[in-house]
């Protein structure tokens, strides 16, 4: 008798096809990461720019960052930033990075970081990334885009300063100058002569165009500079004269420590989002605290780039950013998406075991 062969109807198919399976695990180190983003900083500012609309416009989810306080290390932390993203990226992760200040003794970099990114469909991660790069290029991506959006309607800002001269200054340079900016003067100021002269020396030896003075002072920093870039490792504010500003400089606040009340209440806020930016002590937290209010921030960069908000020329604009998990998941997907065009991924076989649900 000949048996019965099993038939499959076009939904059989399309139900076969939608199974999930586990996808592969791959590490994507740090060189790698290095060489896809190297040279790229309009395309990574392009990145980052969108995932800040898909934030906006709802598709995203970033709950509060979870900061792992250390007793017997009181300065340092290690911070976890979950995150999921739709629209093109379509991804899924956390973001884990540790802040050891005491490292920089040591003559090795305060910060590192893993990325690790979920499949869409199965919830399994599918790599692991180096992120000390990724987050510093996304945290200079940021920068150089809200650089850009919120100098527009006042005079291109030519004369660049920097409070705070390690590697987040260092990217936020790299990104201002791969998107196009030229600047006649770059002041540089940190509270180790040390850096600061390693900065200077850096800013030179790299072709960086203007003249590049160290200075002694931040106040010499800021009113000497009409792009002002807070890049330090303060935990309260340490700069609180609202008249070092009178020239209404563009003011990157990306260290979000630095900038007492005053000066905040002195000037045009935006941020990258309220809720998230007016938590942990952040000086717009303190700004909040002290008014009972959040009248004082405008709006967010979002708000700025589809032109719901509106930058006014006459008084200083401060740009503080939070630093949202969703950045690092589109600079992270775009990474491991290059570097998965390019045939080198570092897959690691078998690295989920258990894959049967009774063994």
């Amino acid at each position: 008798m000949t048996p019965t062969l099993p038939t499959h109807t076009a939904a059989d198919v399309l139900a076969l096809e939608d199974t999930p399976t586990v996808p592969p695990f791959a590490v994507v180190p740090g060189a790698q990461v290095k060489r896809v983003l190297q040279g790229r900083e309009k395309s990574v500012v392009e990145v980052v720019e969108a995932a800040y609309r898909l934030h906006g416009a709802g598709r995203s989810v970033n709950p509060p960052s979870s900061f792992l306080r250390l007793p017997d290390r009181p300065t340092a932390r290690i911070i976890a930033l979950p995150a999921s993203l739709g629209g093109e990226y379509d991804v899924d992760g956390l973001k884990w990075i540790s802040s050891f200040p005491t490292n920089v003794a040591a003559d090795i970099p305060r910060a590192s970081a893993v990325l690790i990114l979920n499949d869409h469909a199965t919830g399994y991660p599918v790599a692991c990334l180096e992120s000390s790069i990724i987050s510093a290029a996304r945290t200079a991506a940021s920068a150089a885009s809200a650089a850009d959006r919120l100098s527009r309607g006042r005079p291109r800002p030519t004369r660049l300063g920097f409070v705070g001269a390690g590697l987040i200054a260092r990217y936020i340079h790299t990104y201002l100058e791969g998107t196009g900016w030229f600047f006649d003067t770059i002041g540089v100021h940190d509270v180790s002569a040390e850096s600061s002269a390693g900065f200077r020396m850096y800013l030179e030896q790299s072709g960086a165009l203007g003249r590049v003075t160290v200075r002694a002072s931040a106040e010499e920093v800021i009113r000497d500079s009409d792009l002002i870039v807070f890049a330090t490792v303060a935990d309260r504010p340490h700069v609180d004269d609202p008249s070092w500003f009178s020239h209404n400089p563009v003011v990157l606040h990306v260290s979000l420590r630095d900038l007492a009340p005053e000066v905040l209440l002195s000037a045009t806020n935006i941020v990258d989002d309220v809720d998230h930016c007016l938590r942990a002590a952040t000086s717009p937290h303190l700004t909040e605290r002290l008014t009972g209010s959040r009248d004082f921030v405008h709006g967010t960069l979002d708000d700025v780039m589809t032109g719901r908000v509106t930058v006014p020329a006459g008084r200083p604009v401060v740009f503080s950013p939070f630093g949202l998990g969703v950045l690092d998941l589109a600079v992270g997907k775009y990474v491991y998406d290059e570097v998965a065009r390019s045939g080198e991924l570092h897959v690691i076989d078998d690295f989920f075991h258990e894959l049967r649900r009774h063994g």
